[in-house]
């Protein structure tokens, strides 16, 4: 079980930590064409999830991978939850397809999941 939380929390982390990345690293109107949602929301609020992504990937890795605060990994992996859900109403009430959002929420979910469980 511990090993199943290491890959997931890994890939999660990427996922989160690329998407966060460009949304902090690039202006705007640059996101813009990659990501349509942008335009209904201010500079500083994607940049604001951004960052949210950026944390969360790093919490559900290095609390594992020092041993220390362990409990912190499964609270990442419920608070990228909610960034997801957010994700999801945004892309639903835009008519387009919040399929990736819902694919990182429920692995979001079973991470947090594995992790109360395991640690």
């Amino acid at each position: 079980m511990t090993i199943a939380l290491w890959i997931i929390n890994i890939v999660l982390a990427l996922a989160f930590l690329a998407s966060g990345i460009a949304k902090v690293s690039q202006p705007k109107t640059r996101l813009a064409g990659m990501m349509g949602w942008v335009e209904d929301f201010r500079a500083p609020s994607v940049k604001l999830i951004g960052t949210a992504e950026i944390i969360g990937a790093f919490g559900l890795t290095l609390p594992l991978f020092t041993g220390i605060a362990v409990i912190l990994a499964p609270i990442a992996a419920v608070c990228l939850v909610v960034v997801m859900i957010g994700a999801i109403v945004v892309h639903a009430r835009r008519k387009e397809s919040f399929a990736p959002s819902l694919v990182l929420g429920v692995i979001s979910v079973v991470s947090a999941a594995i992790g109360f469980i395991v640690l």
